[in-house]
């Protein structure tokens, strides 16, 4: 078979599709990792990760990634950047389009992740950059000294508020029920802050501001007792959950057999979808809990199996 086909393609370079690479690499197999911006994902925009095994004292998610990225070039791992357009997954042979061309693999590893959810009200994409961000890590040391407001009751979402109260001299966390989605400890240790101030039942309407200060206030209204009311704040930070990376590059044909109604790819215990040598791993998998040491466990199950399969097809 023409060695220019790939054992496995990787789309997707987070936690997931970096260790899918290498355990690839180390095991001599013919494999490449798509990524079209930069490796680490989600992981990599997350300012402390403190429950990754093997890290006794917490760890920045860009230092952790950066660590997964090493040790796989260590093995040979090669990422290109190159953005994924579609992939044919049907025959024994499945194609990989990018933005530089057609690449052909015996199996297809996809580590797509998420994006994040927008709240969809007035103002929104207006002010995306001038005061609305979905990234604390990238965007909180703008807010120094000032008011911000994050959407979500989420954990990530307490976790982020958090963040920002290293440079905010204020946050507000805002959410549509009383009860909270984050874990006890995450809860414990917003409540104790100073700084932070729950809103609850209450949703956002409108994001307002103007062109040259950017976000000024939110308008907001209480569920339960129906009043609206205008809150002042320089930034919001929304974290409403998250939505499978998946739509734009995986083919209608295929995506009745492997995509979940929300988008998400459904596979089994071997990380197997419905079509053969093709993989499903971390966020973008469907009932994932969403962790780094899942994303890894997951890698690792599927990338085994892929190489049974390539065994078991191509060379027996």
């Amino acid at each position: 078979m023409d060695k220019k086909i790939l054992d496995v393609a990787i789309i997707g370079g987070g936690p997931g599709g970096l260790t899918a690479g290498l355990y690839g690499s180390r095991a001599l197999m013919n494999i490449k990792l798509f990524e079209q911006l930069g490796v680490g994902g989600e992981a990599a925009r997350t300012d402390v990760i403190e429950n990754y095994p093997g890290f006794e004292q917490p760890v920045n998610g860009m230092e952790l990634m950066m660590k997964f990225n090493a040790q796989a070039e260590r093995f040979g791992l090669e990422a290109t950047y190159e953005e994924v357009l579609s992939l044919d997954l049907q025959d024994d042979i499945k194609k990989i389009e990018t933005t530089e061309g057609v690449h052909e693999a015996k199996s297809v590893i996809i580590a797509t992740g998420t994006h994040h959810r927008t709240l969809d009200v007035p103002g929104e994409k207006e002010y995306a950059g001038q005061g609305v961000s979905y990234c604390a890590t990238c965007d909180g040391a703008f807010f120094r000294n000032q008011v911000v407001a994050v959407i979500g009751g989420g954990d990530s979402s307490v976790k982020e508020a958090i963040y920002l109260t290293r440079f905010a001299s204020k946050v507000y966390i805002i959410h549509r029920r009383k009860g909270f989605r984050a874990e006890k400890i995450t809860m414990d240790m917003a409540r104790k802050n100073e700084k932070i101030e729950f809103i609850v039942d209450t949703v956002v309407e409108e994001i307002s501001g103007t062109q040259q200060a950017g976000v000024t206030h939110v308008n907001l209204l209480n569920k339960l007792t129906k009043e609206k009311s205008k809150l002042d704040v320089n930034g919001v930070f929304i974290f409403v959950g998250m939505l499978p990376n998946t739509s734009e590059i995986i083919k209608e044909k295929d995506a009745k057999l492997i995509l979940d109604e929300a988008g998400y790819l459904k596979t089994d215990i071997n990380m197997k979808t419905a079509i053969d040598g093709v993989y499903a791993i971390g966020d973008v998998r469907a009932h994932s809990k969403r962790q780094v040491a899942v994303a890894v466990g997951d890698a690792v199950t599927a990338l085994m199996d892929a190489e049974q399969y390539i065994e078991q097809k191509f060379h027996s």
